[in-house]
């Protein structure tokens, strides 16, 4: 993944936020999306956008469209920033080659240790009880 070429592809878009804010709210765009075309992107190689079609299918449009929107501030710019921060996190983050994960066995004492506290624990109860009287 090109960082400074991705930055290139990114389009935006802003709209008023919600939230607290006052009169500020009502007249100012702070809040910000970011829009992202994965399949049209020179960017990323194409297995790259293989692994994006299938790890965000659910937040990719048919179109290809990622969009992620921030509106945490009152300031567009912070909020374009914490945006792209955001969008670059979820790239980072989704295309990791996962390891996978290697099967162990329990170790023998491991098992012993549990079957004996077991059997402690019954024997325990079993002596709280009263004795039968035949």
């Amino acid at each position: 993944m090109q960082v400074e070429a991705l930055l290139k592809e990114l389009n935006f878009r802003t709209a008023r936020s919600s939230g607290p804010g006052g009169q500020h709210v009502n007249k100012v765009a702070t809040k910000v999306e970011v829009l992202f075309n994965v399949f049209e992107s020179e960017a990323l190689t194409e297995k790259e956008k293989e692994l994006l079609k299938e790890r965000l299918s659910h937040r990719i449009s048919e179109k290809g469209l990622l969009i992620v929107k921030d509106e945490s501030t009152r300031s567009q710019h912070k909020n374009k920033t914490l945006a792209i921060d955001k969008l670059i996190a979820l790239f980072r983050e989704n295309l990791k080659v996962k390891t996978p994960r290697k099967k162990t066995k329990v170790p023998k004492n491991v098992i012993e240790k549990r079957l004996k506290a077991k059997k402690d624990k019954a024997l325990k109860k079993q002596n709280r009880k009263p004795p039968k009287l035949d």
